[in-house]
């Protein structure tokens, strides 16, 4: 959750389509190749020479760009997309390679003591991608009056990454977390559910709730971007799903996540192809 969010705060949802719409446009067409997300409330012309100083020395500084081939959607952030594809590439950190888990990915400092990876990439602007690549999201995770799944597009999760001897790997992000009791890889797709918009009551600024942590989830949260179509708990006694020692690289490994559309006869809670 953004940390200016109240912990029970109203939510409700808003145009979440037309507002990750604005921001892809933004990114794929602004000259600076910044997105809405990072713009500033006023322009530059017109903000105090303070608040404008202020702004600079809190932007995070660009990210070498390693796929010039691909359409990046921002400099500072790490996400871009192939179009001929229809696959969306974000750069992310290994950040646990043991223990229980509750999302796969989140956004770097959020979740990172319950997450696999920790993403360079706000939620919002992996939401923009999946948009270009022409998937609608559906609809999140519900428990009142009753657990209802959160649907949308299935979507295959995939990581590449070098090894210690330099040698490149890629692996289904399902063989990096273990069912806790079966033992065995997690055996489901995630769907595009979508999050939803939070709107600070006093100041009216809208908040996209994934940009809280959670970006690529196995615990349901009717926050996740992606989260799984099967019911799983968020209770740390009753967490499905750990880390699968031994198959993630150390702490700190560069990794990417790429993300694509599940093939069209794979059902979203069936084994993806590999």
């Amino acid at each position: 959750m953004h940390p200016s969010m109240p912990s029970i705060a109203p939510r409700r949802r808003l145009p979440a389509r037309r507002l990750l719409a604005a921001t892809l446009l933004a990114a794929l067409f602004m000259p600076d190749g910044q997105t809405a997300a990072r713009q500033p409330d006023a322009p530059p012309d017109t903000a105090p020479p303070a608040a404008a100083a202020a702004a600079t020395e809190a932007a995070p500084a660009p990210r070498a760009d390693r796929h010039p081939e691909l359409k990046r959607l921002s400099r500072t952030e790490e996400v871009w997309v192939d179009p001929r594809n229809k696959e969306v590439v974000i750069g992310a950190r290994v950040v646990l390679d043991r223990g229980g888990i509750e999302v796969f990915a989140c956004l770097a400092g959020t979740k990172e003591h319950e997450a696999v990876v920790a993403t360079h990439s706000s939620a919002r602007l992996v939401h923009a991608a999946l948009l270009a690549i022409g998937l609608d999201p559906g609809s999140p995770v519900s428990f009142d009056p009753e657990y209802v799944a959160a649907k949308g597009p299935a979507v295959r999760v995939r990581v590449r990454w070098k090894d210690a001897n330099g040698v490149q790997r890629e692996a289904r992000a399902q063989d990096w977390i273990r069912h806790t009791k079966t033992g065995k890889p997690l055996e489901t797709d995630w769907v595009f559910a979508g999050s939803a918009f939070w709107q600070d009551p006093n100041d009216g600024t809208e908040y996209y709730q994934a940009d809280g942590g959670d970006l690529i989830c196995v615990s349901n949260f009717p926050t996740a971007t992606l989260d799984l179509p099967i019911e799983s708990s968020q209770s740390n006694e009753s967490l499905l799903f750990d880390v699968f020692e031994g198959r993630v690289p150390p702490r700190d490994t560069e990794v990417e996540l790429v993300l694509s559309a599940a093939p069209a006869d794979q059902p979203a809670d069936k084994p993806a192809r590999p």
